[in-house]
C-alpha cells in the first residue's frame, strides 16, 4: 500500500452512483422539502416555543452536514477497484477476521459509505484499524482504547471485500 492510497476512499462505481444520488436527492428536493416545513412551522407564530420549526431546523442542520460529507468523499473518492492486498495482509477493503479482547470478529477495513448494510466496518484510521493496517495473518498486535485500556488484537483470516 503506497502512502498516497492511504487516506483515499475506494468507491465501486454502483456505491459512487448511490451515494451520488443521495446528494443530489438532498441538496435538491429533500433541501426544498426542509425549507418549505421550517417555512410552515415559522407561520405558526412564537418561534421560541414552535416545536415544529425546532425540529425541522435540527433536521435542516444535519442534511446540511450530511451535504457536505457526501461532496468531501465523492470529490476525493476514486472510483473502481482498489488496489489488491496481498493475500492475506490486512488493508483498507478486506474483511478481517480477528480475535479482538479474545472475542472473534469479522469486519470490513475501510469505509461505510461503501459497505451499506450488512457487515461491520471499522475505519483505517480507527484505533484498531491504525494497529492491525498492514499486518498479516497470524499477527498479534495491540492498541490504546480511549479509556486507556491495551486491547489485543489477533488476525485469523482476510479477505477481498467483493463490493
Amino acid at each position: 500500500m503506497t502512502e498516497t492510497h492511504a487516506h483515499v476512499t475506494w468507491l465501486t462505481q454502483e456505491a459512487y452512483d448511490r451515494l451520488k444520488e443521495e446528494l443530489d436527492f438532498l441538496s435538491g428536493t429533500g433541501r426544498a422539502e426542509i425549507v418549505k416545513r421550517i417555512e410552515a412551522a415559522r407561520e405558526e407564530g412564537d418561534l421560541k416555543e414552535n416545536g415544529g420549526y425546532h425540529a425541522a431546523k435540527d433536521e435542516q442542520g444535519k442534511s446540511e452536514a450530511r451535504i457536505r460529507q457526501l461532496q468531501q468523499l465523492l470529490e476525493s473518492a476514486q472510483v473502481g477497484e482498489a488496489p489488491k492486498a496481498p493475500s492475506g495482509v490486512v488493508a483498507p477493503g478486506t474483511i478481517v477476521t480477528a480475535k479482538v479482547a479474545g472475542e472473534q470478529m469479522r469486519f470490513l477495513l475501510g469505509s461505510r459509505e461503501v459497505a451499506g448494510d450488512g457487515i461491520e466496518v471499522y475505519s483505517e484510521r480507527s484505533p484498531l484499524g491504525e494497529a492491525i493496517n498492514g499486518r498479516r495473518t497470524g499477527d498479534t498486535t495491540s492498541y490504546r482504547a480511549p479509556n486507556g485500556t491495551e486491547i489485543p488484537v489477533e488476525i485469523l483470516a482476510t479477505e477481498p471485500f467483493p463490493g
